[in-house]
């Protein structure tokens, strides 16, 4: 059975920085792409970030380009996303996603194992 569990969320100052991992167990983790996704309070599930399994090749959306980071260690079964430079609109759900040999997309949709999410708070 895969389970993903999100951790080291938490609240920040605007400009702050935080780190949040992503522990994989129950399934082969170097053969699965792993995304982060997040949601705001009223808002739509959002693509934040993806890693493939093969090349790790590295995704982001537009409005995280340049302060946030994702890596993976295959050894430890993790996925990490650095946060810098947060900002409020940054305040949002964290939940990572993992996709069996997938490309990196940008739908949800085509993860089909999620972590229970962990939650961001950037105050301003």
């Amino acid at each position: 059975q895969v389970h993903l569990v999100e951790s080291g969320g938490g609240l920040v100052q605007a400009g702050g920085s935080l780190r949040v991992s992503c522990a994989a167990s129950g399934l082969t983790f170097s053969t699965y792409t792993v995304g982060w996704f997040r949601q705001a309070p009223g808002k739509e599930r959002e693509f934040v970030a993806a890693i493939t399994w093969r090349s790790s090749n590295t995704y982001y959306t537009d409005s995280v380009k340049g302060r946030f980071t994702i890596s993976r260690d295959n050894a430890k079964d993790t996925v990490y996303l650095q946060m810098n430079s947060l900002k409020s609109e940054d305040t949002a759900v964290y939940y990572c996603a993992a996709d069996r040999y997938g490309m990196g997309s940008r739908n949800a949709n085509n993860y089909e194992n999620w972590g229970q999410g962990t939650q961001v708070t950037v105050s301003s």
